[in-house]
């Protein structure tokens, strides 16, 4: 969950909220205003920010909606048993309570329609618990870790729209927006927070969309330092409890083509049943080869089938 000590490693919890903030990217004249008494900041000023953020701990609740257009998908998911519990992170609304306190400490209490997942991270330990079966993972993460990074990105504009208030704290809005036009996205929103500088609210919104195709939102924060009982593993009784480690942990290894808004996630399902599957969203769109490829990013199907040579 959280890579590197700077609040600038570590990503708010969805798979549609993904942003590519560079150094290099095209920084708009706009500069956000001061109505909420905050003093000007410029876009390129604002991603340095980002880039520096860094904060001991903090703690709040988070909502989540998303409706990337894709219910076929939806369905599916909401039919995979356990993992049924984190469809809403891709499919509808959920709250997420969040605990961190280091590179080390980190948790997730995710909750919706269709239960509970919890994520407590300690040290090189991880623990995966999920209300729908009662089963529980405790996994042994590497050594290292790969933190997320800002790449120089020059096919990204950069601009301020002023300021805003997101759970009682004075924040700036950022906007990132694609100049290639391959790209479903139409800008990425952030509402940075004045004084520790990190999201505190990311709105997706797919190409000429008045409302986002996936909003995540601090309700609460605090940044006190949670306590160390926050990322002590309890089972509830009746909880089956196998061992693991990230790697084996997923039964298959995705891998990314490409980079920055038209890069695609793609790997091999391990159980293809010969069929041509594909699901367009205003976000995201989704291919399934006959032979079991996957292929999913914020591209057209006919992208997607390029790319599959197809």
């Amino acid at each position: 969950m959280f890579g590197s000590r700077r609040a600038w490693g570590w990503a708010v919890p969805s798979a549609a909220a993904v942003a590519v903030l560079g150094a290099g990217a095209a920084a708009g004249a706009i500069v956000a205003t001061a109505d909420l008494a905050l003093p000007p900041r410029s876009a390129a000023q604002l991603l340095v920010d980002l880039r520096n953020a860094d904060v001991d701990g903090l703690s709040g609740t988070i909502v989540q909606s998303t409706d990337l257009g894709l219910p076929a998908v939806a369905s599916l998911t909401r039919s995979a048993g356990g993992a049924a519990d984190l469809a809403g992170l891709v499919f509808g609304t959920s709250t997420i309570r969040v605990w961190y306190a280091g590179p080390d400490r980190q948790r997730l209490a995710l909750l919706n329609t269709y239960g509970e997942t919890d994520l407590i991270r300690k040290g090189a330990d991880a623990w995966l618990w999920n209300s729908s079966d009662r089963m529980s993972s405790h996994l042994t993460l590497p050594a290292a870790q790969l933190a997320a990074v800002a790449a120089a990105d020059p096919a990204t504009v950069a601009s301020t729209t002023g300021v805003t208030e997101v759970a009682g704290r004075d924040a700036y809005e950022l906007v990132l927006s694609p100049r290639d036009p391959a790209s479903l996205i139409g800008r990425v929103s952030l509402a940075i927070d004045a004084e520790h500088h990190i999201p505190l609210r990311i709105e997706v919104y797919a190409r000429n969309a008045t409302t986002p195709a996936a909003r995540l939102a601090f309700q609460q924060i605090s940044f006190v330092v949670p306590d160390a009982e926050q990322f002590v593993f309890k089972p509830p009784p009746g909880t089956t409890t196998t061992e693991g480690n990230a790697h084996t942990a997923l039964p298959v290894t995705p891998s990314l083509l490409g980079s920055g808004w038209t890069s695609v996630l793609t790997t091999r399902l391990p159980d293809p049943d010969g069929q041509r599957r594909v699901f367009a969203g205003s976000l995201v769109s989704v291919l399934i080869t006959e032979d079991g490829r996957f292929y999913a990013g914020a591209l057209t199907p006919a992208r997607l089938a390029e790319i599959a040579g197809l």
